[in-house]
């Protein structure tokens, strides 16, 4: 699996789901440099010595950001209140990227999880 797969899935999306997740990709790639990029679950994956620690996906009437951990959304519950989430995932507006103050959080809780 290589980053041409989410490519690939970027294409396949509509607008503005593409432009909106075509921006948190370049949010995440900047805060995960090491990262390597595949689809997991059907979604593209940032892994980290083969752990996921971050993904997103486009649906008709939001996009979603997962933490690819069950736990990271209720540990920042408090930082998450203006966002839907579930126990892995963190829905936001089609049009609007999460702010990279956001995402960092995210990717922050991930990794303390897995310990790096």
């Amino acid at each position: 699996m290589t980053a041409q797969e989410v490519d690939d899935y970027l294409a396949s999306a509509p607008e503005p789901q593409k432009t909106t997740l075509t921006s948190l990709r370049r949010t995440i790639s900047a805060l995960l440099p090491e990262a390597e990029e595949s689809l997991s679950y059907g979604v593209p994956t940032f892994k980290v010595d083969g752990k996921g620690v971050a993904g997103f996906g486009y649906f008709r009437k939001h996009c979603a950001y997962f933490p690819m951990s069950g736990s990271v959304t209720t540990e920042l519950a408090d930082e998450l209140i203006e966002y839907t989430t579930s126990k892995g995932s963190v829905h936001f507006a089609i049009d609007t990227p999460l702010p990279v103050s956001v995402v960092r959080r995210l990717i922050e809780a991930r990794r303390s999880e897995l310990g790096r």
